[in-house]
């Protein structure tokens, strides 16, 4: 293993962030006049051939241990590659932006055993007083393939068990915890450990009363949406994660994994993107909250 390259900063006309060629990883955001809206650990790793916690790791091509349930290394190898740094530069709106590329050749070979097709992967980092992310995979062989893909965006809150997470009122679920199929009735509320996959494409808001804020996540080319809290027994077995942190993030993500795979044949591509805004705490939200 080696450290990690130093991030590259990206900063435009309403808000700053950094991005790791290391798994084309977003690893912060801040908007113009606010807080850091992305989470990172105090106990992340800094070497490579490890998974970074926080920021917005790329899964890809599996979520988790695959639909199999036995896939490795957990949720692809995506995350755990380094990218190719094809472009930055400013966009006409003022935003910082850069892309990143991965292929087949830029996997090491025993990580892509499982997924032997042919693949171009880009991901695309906008930063401004929006957070923007876009991953598109394009299938460049001749034979047709499945895959999962999420982009494990962990969010900083102030306090994860007074956060309530709006827009899932309705949508059936599958929790990972007890193994069950539910529908979600109002607000989701943090109250224990929580691992969900909503059949969902719509729009969410986290609304965090410690921090004032409401977080408005909406995205594109998805059919799930993740929301994961490892809760205070969990986190203390967690290496990579400090035994108070579980308070202090909540992972809301867009995907397509498990039941909605994305199918690509010969020459299609597919783009999932994601994009995060800040709007004070008030009206419904703060009545919700």
């Amino acid at each position: 293993m080696t450290r990690l390259p130093e991030p590259l900063t990206l900063t435009g006309a309403h808000g700053t962030g950094s991005v790791l060629s290391y798994g084309a990883h977003a690893m912060s955001w801040t908007p113009e006049g606010g807080e850091p809206v992305l989470w990172v650990s105090s106990r992340a790793s800094t070497e490579t051939g490890r998974a970074i916690r926080g920021g917005v790791p790329v899964c890809f091509p599996w979520f988790g241990p695959g639909r199999t349930g036995d896939m490795t290394p957990a949720h692809g190898f995506a995350r755990i590659t380094g990218w190719r740094l094809e472009e930055e530069g400013e966009d006409a709106d003022g935003n910082a932006f850069a892309s990143f590329a991965l292929a087949p050749e830029d996997v090491p070979e025993e990580l892509r055993e499982s997924f032997p097709h042919e693949f171009a992967a880009q991901l695309r980092m906008s930063v401004g007083s929006a957070l923007r992310l876009k991953l598109t995979v394009t299938n460049t062989g001749q034979e047709t393939f499945d895959y999962e893909e999420a982009l494990h965006t962990y969010l900083s809150v102030g306090d994860v068990t007074r956060v309530r997470v709006r827009g899932l009122d309705g949508v059936s679920f599958h929790n990972k915890v007890t193994k069950e199929q539910r529908t979600q009735v109002g607000d989701l509320e943090i109250t224990g450990e929580t691992d969900a996959v909503f059949a969902h494409r719509g729009e969410v808001r986290v609304s965090d009363p410690a921090l004032g804020r409401t977080l408005v996540i909406s995205k594109e080319g998805s059919d799930s949406t993740v929301v994961w809290n490892p809760w205070e027994d969990k986190a203390v077995g967690m290496s990579d994660f400090a035994d108070h942190e579980w308070r202090e993030m909540l992972c809301v993500e867009a995907g397509n994994v498990m039941g909605s795979p994305v199918r690509l044949a010969a020459g299609e591509s597919h783009t999932i993107a994601q994009q995060i805004e800040v709007e004070d705490l008030s009206g419904d939200d703060a009545a919700g909250a």
